[in-house]
């Protein structure tokens, strides 16, 4: 009896341990009028950035990025999530974090032209990735915005 109550403790404390801390957007985020969100709709600066996190991240809460660009918060980015932003060509650095059995943060430069549309975020089983894709995922229809729809 003591065995399941000292593994129950420890599933549910390295569980809640994956939790990362959410941050608040300094952005001015956009919302989604088209149901699905269509592609040739983002022009002039307009980016959907998604989590594109994996099973594995999904099934321990590691999933959650916060994601800052040029050091300013983006936000949090659970799994199936996206945010839609607008952001000038040029250059940007982003920074990502995801918490595991630690903090696991890295730092992007990304060149956005007048062409990027679509950019996919994800966690890894050692990093972070970023990665200009400029196309929606096909199960995009499970994805939400941050910006909770009322």
């Amino acid at each position: 009896m003591k065995l399941k109550i000292l593994l129950l403790i420890f599933i549910s404390s390295s569980i809640a341990s994956c939790v990362l801390k959410p941050i608040q957007s300094e952005f001015s985020l956009q919302r989604t009028f088209s149901d699905p969100v269509i592609i040739g709709e983002f022009d002039n600066g307009k980016i959907l950035v998604y989590n594109g996190a994996g099973f594995n991240h999904k099934i321990d809460n590691s999933s959650h990025l916060n994601v800052w660009i040029n050091n300013k918060p983006l936000g949090q980015l659970m799994s199936n999530e996206f945010a839609i932003i607008y952001l000038l060509p040029g250059k940007y650095e982003f920074k990502l974090v995801h918490k595991d059995i630690k903090n696991f943060t890295s730092t992007h430069t990304v060149e956005i032209d007048k062409d990027t549309k679509v950019i996919c975020v994800k966690p890894t089983i050692t990093s972070n990735k970023v990665e200009i894709t400029n196309v929606i995922p096909n199960n995009f229809h499970l994805f939400r915005n941050i910006i909770r729809q009322k």
